[in-house]
């Protein structure tokens, strides 16, 4: 494989190149390129002028893995020297403001915040769900967009995943668990671990909504056989004071689903595979963790150096993508959309 870097779309900066990691979060919307180089050919001088703000391109085969700007960048003496960038999804991180939305789908308000910060957008999938309302205040961009994902999922049990490709921000649908790469110990698997979990199990959920104070409403689901396998441990939620009772009884089923499950998390080492990011779906087998079945990639960080390519991932069987919770702030309120 063909590993490049282009500099501001002009300058290659691959003789110079030492290492190159490339990594991603599911937490996060945003990817992260880290370069390390020897900058000079003299010994006095660098060899290529590196300016913050300008672009950064990792390239495969001729295939642009990452479309990214310069944060930062360090040189000592000697010309040894790293640079960071993020793809454009950082800016959702950079940009903080107060907004209220009535009536409308994540994907509504994601398209509507990425025009009022002329952030170019690709594919936004529609989430369809309809929110009776969210007011936003003192959030990012990202929180906004997670947030009013996060009450998508409460309600619908579908998940979408924020992503950048080539200077656009992309909405995506996630859905069923699909192996995209096989990891074995006896091929392509360095290291391994394995940890199980129950810390953050619920095995009763319930949901409170309307006027809590006059008139509540509320729903209660619970899970028998994980109450009496681990004990009761209920999980609390305040509905918005718009939902109605089916509404607030779906979002109780629909939590208790995702929060009645055991924590897995695998860590794995292996043979470098492009196409593995955070957010896709690899299978690994390994006897001695007794790693075996599919798994999402959480994290990944893949590492180039010296013609070798290694990935280093954090996995689970629950696709953990980042959620925030929605609280309602008290009436009356000033923000407008």
């Amino acid at each position: 494989m063909t590993i490049q870097i282009l500099y501001n779309d002009d300058s290659y900066l691959d003789p110079i190149v030492n290492s190159i990691t490339w990594s991603g979060d599911i937490s996060q919307t945003h990817r992260k390129l880290e370069v390390s180089l020897s900058n000079t050919t003299n010994g006095t001088e660098q060899a290529v002028p590196i300016e913050l703000g300008s672009e950064l391109k990792l390239i495969a085969d001729g295939m642009e893995l990452f479309h990214g700007i310069i944060f930062q960048h360090q040189i000592d003496a000697q010309g040894k020297m790293s640079i960071t960038a993020y793809d454009e999804n950082i800016y959702l991180t950079k940009n903080t403001d107060t907004k209220k939305f009535i009536n409308m789908t994540a994907s509504a308000i994601i398209r509507e915040l990425c025009s009022s910060f002329e952030i170019p957008i690709g594919d936004i999938a529609d989430t369809k769900y309809v929110i009776p309302k969210l007011i936003l205040r003192d959030k990012t961009l990202r929180d906004m967009m997670i947030t009013a994902l996060t009450e998508t999922q409460k309600q619908t049990g579908e998940r979408f995943l924020l992503s950048a490709k080539q200077g656009f921000l992309h909405l995506i649908k996630r859905g069923e668990k699909r192996t995209d790469w096989i990891i074995d110990s006896s091929t392509n698997l360095f290291g391994a671990s394995y940890s199980q979990s129950i810390e953050d199990m619920h095995t009763q959920i319930r949901v409170i909504g309307g006027d809590e104070d006059k008139n509540p409403i509320g729903a209660l689901v619970t899970s028998p056989s994980l109450g009496h396998k681990y004990g009761v441990m209920q999980h609390l939620e305040h509905a918005n004071s718009d939902m109605n009772m089916s509404q607030i009884v779906q979002m109780a089923e629909r939590l208790a689903q995702d929060l009645g499950k055991i924590k897995d998390e695998a860590r794995v080492e292996s043979i470098g595979n492009v196409e593995v990011t955070a957010g896709s779906a690899i299978y690994v087998r390994d006897p001695m963790t007794r790693i075996v079945g599919a798994f999402y990639v959480i994290t990944d960080s893949h590492v180039f150096e010296k013609g070798s390519h290694r990935m280093s991932l954090t996995l689970s069987g629950d696709e953990g993508l980042p959620q925030i919770d929605y609280e309602q702030p008290n009436e009356p309120d000033q923000e407008h959309g």
